[in-house]
């Protein structure tokens, strides 16, 4: 397999090792492809320490034999995400109130999988684009488990439809099929999104109207089809199904924000996207992600849950 990134060693494992700079080379790549496969930081992170733990359980002689130390460590972490997948469904069904995502701050704010980690490496960060929008990732979420990884692992991480088979253990043709199927199902969901800078003066203008309690400008600012949808995960209070409407959701997000005092709202990149947190006290308590066609908001999500918030607690 071809190597794309650079990164750090596995912790604890500085020894030399005969294919120790293919395997710190393939750290971001993995953290990125768990990260787009779970939706989870958190579970990203446990997945690559597990991939790594069983790559140094083998033998010297044994990871000396492997030919692409690199296709063998993705090849693992596939597999244990659709491990994961399987049994997040049942857990999703016990989950309280609408699961949404976690939140991926601004690069410098999480590096190498490790939320609140000094920036050491650049190339530790995983890399943002149309893959890891708040959009794209809960489309990604209607998806079986083989479809969300034969279409991320060959369309975001250009995996040949024969290494595609290796991880979930279908036929290249059956592959292809899942991730045409995957491809259809993100168009049909995702309209063509406004231009960055468009996006972000919607959000800017969207905080002002919160800010000022201009229910109108909110009204204007929002799709009328427009939904909003909040994870607390049960920790926190916050609507357990989504809001429907554009003004239904302008006049409880004003009413909201106008009974609670103390929170400052801060423009903030989420998910590589425009985006709002609200902090109180200095310590972020929401985050907003926005979906934007043309000049008006689709979709909200709203995430609560301080489980998913860590990585945001120095933002």
């Amino acid at each position: 397999m071809t190597d794309h990134s650079t990164g750090h060693s596995p912790p604890g494992h500085d020894l030399p090792d005969a294919g120790l700079s293919a395997i710190i080379s393939e750290r971001r790549r993995l953290i990125g492809l768990s990260y787009r496969l779970l939706g989870s930081l958190a579970d990203a992170e446990d997945v690559v320490q597990e991939t790594y733990a069983r790559w140094y359980a083998m033998s010297p002689r044994r990871r000396e034999a492997v030919a692409s130390p690199g296709a063998w460590l993705s090849k693992v972490a596939g597999r244990i995400c659709l491990d994961v997948l399987g049994s997040a469904r049942a857990r999703r069904e016990r989950y309280v109130g609408e699961w949404i995502p976690e939140p991926l701050p601004e690069p410098e704010r999480w590096i190498g999988g490790r939320p609140g980690a000094a920036a050491s490496d650049p190339a530790d960060r995983i890399t943002l684009d149309e893959s890891v929008a708040m959009a794209f990732l809960v489309v990604l979420e209607s998806m079986t488990p083989a479809e969300r990884v034969s279409l991320i692992l060959h369309d975001v991480f250009r995996y040949p439809f024969a290494e595609v088979a290796e991880i979930t253990g279908r036929t290249p043709a059956a592959c292809r099929q899942l991730a045409s199927s995957a491809r259809r199902r993100i168009r049909a969901s995702t309209p063509p999104a406004a231009p960055a800078a468009g996006r972000a003066g919607v959000v800017r203008n969207f905080k002002q109207a919160l800010e000022t309690g201009d229910v109108d400008a909110l009204i204007g600012l929002l799709d009328p089809g427009a939904v909003l949808t909040a994870d607390g995960g049960g920790v926190v209070r916050t609507v357990l199904r989504p809001i429907e409407g554009g003004e239904r959701i302008a006049h409880a997000i004003a009413e909201l924000v106008r009974r609670v005092t103390g929170v400052t709202l801060l423009e903030r990149t989420v998910n590589g996207q425009p985006g709002l947190i609200a902090q109180q006290d200095g310590v972020t308590v929401t985050v907003y992600a926005f979906e934007i066609t043309g000049d008006r908001i689709r979709h909200i999500w709203a995430v609560r849950n301080p489980e998913k918030l860590r990585p945001w607690t120095s933002a």
